[in-house]
Parts: structure tokens; sequence; C-alpha cells
């Protein structure tokens, strides 16, 4: 059949399987957004507030499916609100498809009005970019972004249409079937057989996993390998929900802000078992004091990830969960009992570390506090605690409730203290750390999921991209926003406090912005809560209703994330208590 450019662009997105895409419309995507109205019952739009809002959206539909995430935006101004966005998923390998409007071909370069090089804009945060100049490679075109986004590492593409190839025609046929990813590298025989080796003689086996674990679907073969060779394991922050946390062998999120067990487990491990993990700082820390006992395997479907960061002992590059696999059946079975009975010492010591850390902030006086936070007043020992808060929600969620948060200290007590269950459960930010991230990925997830979604913010996250509970309120959409509100941005604030000797640089807000008045103005319900028993209420009620509700949590300005590795720090350094 003979079409438009943008009926192409419409069809060949139904025929990659895709059905709902986030945006905002403008003069050089009308055409594409015309041929959305015209297929509605086909394919959904949801209109975000802002075009960065909705770059998130499609990361969030992503994350929480696996499946390439769709952004539509037009020329100029939409277009360069997409780059944050884009630039997320691009850190955090996410699957992401953004198609943008341009000003027609022979206007370009030429000063136009909303006109931007996009594609030069974006060609350092894209696994690839395009500029459709021929509508008879418009339906391809998208073809290969789609089958780049989801091949190997995943990752955004960009397609930049201009608006006269949306108004061009040609012929049109569609294909049977969505494109497939690039058949995966598998792992060579020899590199495993070393590897097995070095599995069978370690006497204080620790696995360190990355996000690429839950790309890879490779959250059984992680398991199975940690239970046949008795090794605890540990995990960044974007390998968090791959693995129950009440898995016996799993000791939390290790680095700079993890768990005290597992990041002394891991330094004190002979062997080290990293897969789909790149070792950011925050991770390593000091990557010369980095586990400098250790011998490192590093498994990765990226062989541009090993030895970038940390040079291991041995490099396994291929098919995360292939590889997870064949290790498994090869490997003798252990039962480490020594091993064992530390890491339940490390386990012991934690809780101590963190009861007496939290005895601390009981203890706190902050009637003379500069930044007058709204903790100000009252009692410490009514007080809600960070950790509290994510006891108190986590009781109204299901195992496969999606929890997507901001950046902050918000985040770090969540990766901490939340009872993830199942794959793909926590959409975070973790390579980029993109305040004003959550919303839009707690609403992305919503539609993807068709069910309630949760936002862990703070008062300075949400207070970025806050324009999206319009959408939120807009769409009907069931997500609990819980803002751990402290009037500061607290995890500057925490630096400042233990580097900078409490030079409390822009970092007290002193808003007087009322969340609860501001989600019912946006058309949401809201309630604020200080204390436990109010929390409770409070949660009964959001989820038992269907639309988007605000839980502003009252938290103290000097609430800190610990443990943490100071900037450039290692494990000898950590600090789990500051009084």
């Amino acid at each position: 059949m003979n079409i438009s450019g943008a009926k192409i662009v419409i069809e060949t997105l139904i025929e990659q399987g895709c059905d709902t895409v986030f945006g905002y419309p403008g003069g050089q995507v009308i055409n594409l957004f015309d041929e959305l109205y015209l297929n509605s019952d086909r394919i959904r739009h949801v209109l975000a507030a802002h075009e960065q809002g909705a770059s998130h959206a499609a990361d969030g539909y992503a994350r929480a499916t696996g499946k390439v995430g769709v952004v539509i935006a037009t020329s100029g101004p939409g277009a360069t609100n997409l780059v944050t966005g884009i630039a997320t998923a691009y850190l955090d390998s996410i699957p992401m498809v953004a198609i943008t409007g341009n000003v027609p071909c022979d206007l370009i370069g030429r000063d136009s009005f909303q006109e931007v090089d996009i594609v030069g804009i974006t060609m350092p945060v894209t696994k690839h970019n395009f500029i459709v100049k021929n509508v008879e490679e418009l339906a391809d075109t998208i073809r290969s972004a789609f089958k780049i986004a989801k091949s190997g590492r995943p990752g955004p593409v960009l397609i930049d249409i201009p608006k006269d190839i949306q108004i061009a025609k040609c012929e049109f046929e569609a294909k049977e079937a969505p494109v497939v990813p690039v058949p995966m590298k598998l792992a060579d025989d020899e590199s495993l057989k070393k590897a097995v080796a070095l599995i069978n003689e370690a006497q204080r086996p620790y696995i360190y996993f990355g996000g690429g674990v839950i790309s890879g679907k490779a959250s059984d073969e992680i398991i199975a390998l940690s239970e046949k060779i008795d090794a605890p394991m540990g995990c960044s922050l974007m390998g968090l929900s791959a693995v129950p946390v009440s898995h016996r062998n799993f000791l939390g999120m290790q680095g700079m802000h993890g768990h005290y067990a597992s990041s002394i487990a891991e330094d004190e491990a002979d062997l080290i078992i990293t897969a789909g993990a790149r070792f950011s700082d925050r991770a390593t820390g000091n990557k010369t004091r980095f586990c400098k006992n250790s011998r490192i395997i590093h498994i990765d479907v990226d062989s541009a990830e090993i030895n970038k960061n940390i040079t291991s002992y041995l490099g396994v590059q291929g098919d995360i969960k292939d590889a997870l696999a064949r290790l498994c059946a090869m490997v003798e079975e252990k039962k480490l009992t020594d091993w064992e009975n530390r890491v339940v010492e490390l386990k012991k010591e934690e809780n101590i570390r963190l009861e007496r850390a939290l005895s601390i902030s009981r203890r706190k006086d902050c009637s003379g506090c500069s930044a007058k936070c709204y903790q100000t007043g009252v009692p410490a020992v009514n007080r809600l605690n960070p950790y509290t808060i994510i006891d108190i929600i986590s009781k109204y969620t299901k195992e496969d409730t999606v929890i997507a948060t901001d950046v902050g200290q918000h985040q770090m007590w969540t990766a901490q203290r939340y009872p993830f269950a199942k794959p793909r459960t926590l959409l975070t930010s973790g390579g980029l750390g993109t305040m004003g991230y959550g919303l839009g990925a707690a609403i992305g997830a919503a539609v993807a999921k068709n069910d309630r979604t949760v936002l862990v913010t703070g008062d300075g996250s949400f207070g970025m991209n806050l324009n999206e509970l319009a959408t939120a309120v807009s769409y009907g959409i069931p997500v609990v926003i819980v803002i751990m509100n402290n009037g500061v941005l607290g995890m500057v604030r925490q630096w400042q406090t233990l580097f900078f000797n409490k030079h409390y640089s822009n970092t007290t807000l002193g808003r007087k912005t009322d969340f609860v008045k501001l989600a019912e103005a946006f058309g949401a319900s809201g309630i604020r809560v200080s204390t436990a028993e109010e929390l409770e209420k409070a949660s009964e009620k959001a989820f038992s209703e269907n639309g988007p509700f605000v839980i502003d949590c009252v938290v103290d300005c000097d609430e800190f994330v610990l443990p943490m590795l100071p900037p450039g720090g290692s494990v000898d350094e950590i600090i789990t208590e500051i009084d």
C-alpha cells in the first residue's frame, strides 16, 4: 500500500509489538499525532506534562516489562527536553526508541524555527541514532532501531524524522513479526573452564551482580550458582530485585551506601564472581584498594566493560544466562562452613551497628536546627524514621509491585530496606543519578503493568518533575507517592556535614510548598504524616484508592544514610554512625 511517512511510523511501531507510546505533540510531529489519532484503537498515546517526563515514562515502561519503550517529541526544545531521559536510559542500559520530528530537509542547517541537531546532541548517549532523509528507508530504519535497542547490552536509539519525510508517500509492506535481537555471543569453553578451576579452588567465594542479570534474565542461574558453591551474594544498586532479599545467601547492596555485611564479605573474599556489573565508582570506592586480596572473574555481555574500571583476573564475555548455567553445571558442590560462620558474624555486627546508629538518631535534639525542617519540635521518640516508612509501605505492597525512586537519600534507604522479591520491581536511576526521574517512571510502569506502582521520593527530587501529577490524575493512574520530606537536599547536606564543616550552602530549601494542597490542586489526594501511626492510616487509605495519592512524610533533616564509604575511600574507612 502507498502511505505517508507518518503512517509508516505508526504501522511499523505496531508491527514491532508497540502498544503504548509516550510523548508530547508539536508542529514538526503533527502528522505523526494525526496518525496516532486515527489509530487510537490500535496503539495508545499517553500525553505527559513535559517531554522529560515522557522519556522517563518510556524508560519505566521498558524497565518494568523488558520491552522497548517508545517516546515521541517535536523538534527543537521538544527534542532537547528528551535528552536527560535518553541519557538516563543509556547509563542504565534500558531499551528505548526516541522519535523526534525535525524541520523539512531543505531547511536543515538554516537556523529554522525550532531546529536543532538532535542527532549530534544525542550521539554520546545513544547506542545509535538516525536521521531519515528518504521515506523509502523509514520503515527499515525503525526496525533497525528496535533491533539495536534490544540486542546485546540494551540501550536507547533515536530516530529524527524531518517533516517532509512524514508527509511523503511510498509503498509499505508490513513484516509478519517483530525484529529479533542479534543472537548473543556465548562464552567460550576455555574461559569457562578457567573460571571453574578458580571457583573450585576458592574457600571464600562471593558473587557480585548488577543490572545485567535482570536484563539477561539470569536470576535463577545466579541463585543456583550461589547455592551450589555456598557463596554469599551482593549486588550493585542496579542489581536489586534480581534476587529475593529474603534469600539466605543474599547480603544486599554493597558499595558506598551498601550493607555492612555485604561490603565487608566482598572485601574478605578470595574470589569475586561478577556478573553484569561495571564496577562503578559508587561500588568500588578507592579502586587501588578495592578487594586487593581477591581474584575477580568478570562475566559480561559487553566486552568493553571487562577491565574498564577494575582489572579482572579472568574476563568472560558472553550471554550471562548461558554462562552462569554452564558454570553451575561444571563446578563442584561445596559446603564452606568457616565462610558461612564468618558471614553470620558479619550479619550480627551489621545489626548491632544499625541499632546503634538508630539509637543516636532517636536521641537527637533538633530544636536549634537552622534548617527548620518540619520535624522541629516533634519529640524524637515519635519521629518517623526512614526505615519505618519503608517497612510500613511494604506491608501494603505485593511481591510484584513496582517501586520507583528518585535520587538521593530516599533512594538509598529504599535500596537498603525494601524487601524486593521479583525482578523488574525497582526502577531507579543508577548511572546518571537523575533527580526527577521517579514520577515519570512510576507512571510508565503503571501503564505497562496496568497495576498500582509506588514512588518513593524526596522533597528536592519531587520538586523537579512534580508536573507529571497532572498526567497521573488525567489518566487515573494509581501511583502512591511517598515523599520523605526533610526540607533539605539531604544527600548533599550529609556530605556537607561530614566533609565540608557543616557549610550548608544552598541545601536548606526553606520552601513553603504544601505538598498536600499541591496534590489537591492537581486533582489528587494527599495526607501529611509525622508518626508511624499516622502513616499506617494514610497507607491504608492510599492503597485502597484508584488514582494517584500523595503521602507527605515528615522526616528529620539530619537523618543520614549509613553505612557510608567516604568518596574515594574504602571499606577500611566505612562510617556506620554519626553522633
